[in-house]
Parts: C-alpha cells; sequence; structure tokens
C-alpha cells in the first residue's frame, strides 16, 4: 500500500503562482508514474501532469507552457509547479501513484486550488 498526502493548494488571483507537492509513503519503492489529477466542480477528473519514473512527462494541452511537474525519487515526493494561474484552472487537485508490479493506483485525499479575484 502507498498513502499520498498532497499540500500547497489555496486561493490565488489570476496570473498568480501556487506549487503543489505531495509526498508518499509505504511501499515506495513499488511507485512506477506519478502523477496530478483535477476535478473542476460537475466535471470529471482529469490529468493534468504525468512524469515517469525515468523522468519522461506529458502535459494536458491547456496547462502546458504554464505547470511544470517534478519528481524527488530519493524523498518520494513530487512537485506540481503552477504559473500564470486561470480561472479555469480552479479545482481540486489530487496526487496519483502507479504501482509498478501489481498495476493499482493510489490517490491522495486532494487539495483546492481556486483561482479567483
Amino acid at each position: 500500500q502507498v498513502q499520498l498526502v498532497e499540500s500547497g493548494g489555496g486561493l490565488v488571483q489570476p496570473r498568480g503562482s501556487l506549487r503543489l507537492s505531495c509526498v508518499a509513503s509505504g511501499a515506495t519503492l513499488s511507485i512506477a508514474a506519478m502523477s496530478w489529477y483535477r476535478q473542476a466542480p460537475g466535471k470529471q477528473r482529469e490529468l493534468v501532469a504525468h512524469m515517469s519514473k525515468f523522468g519522461i512527462t506529458n502535459y494536458a494541452d491547456s496547462v502546458k507552457g504554464r505547470f511544470t511537474i517534478s519528481r524527488d525519487n530519493a524523498k518520494n515526493t513530487v512537485d506540481l509547479q503552477m504559473n500564470n494561474l486561470k480561472p479555469e484552472d480552479t479545482g481540486a487537485y489530487f496526487c496519483n501513484a502507479e504501482d509498478a508490479f501489481t498495476g493499482s493506483t493510489y490517490w491522495g485525499q486532494g487539495t483546492q486550488v481556486t483561482v479567483s479575484s
């Protein structure tokens, strides 16, 4: 089992920045990819950014050039630097980890990001 705890959400004005962090604990040696997802009210959860254990990244088109995912395998953390935030970035952000051996996925409890003036 892997436990994920997110932090760093909050209220920010448009064009502002936030940095989200996620710490993994438990069976962390089995973690392969780690990702950030978000879910806006009334919408489905969507992938924001993904990073493999070897550093290969991909991003949702809506955040390319504004968000950066980074990962520290030694510390079992994955961060999401969010710049030039827009109101449409508002939502609950969730950390996700994939188990390399079982294919299981793990979720954090989420952290709220609100972009509003």
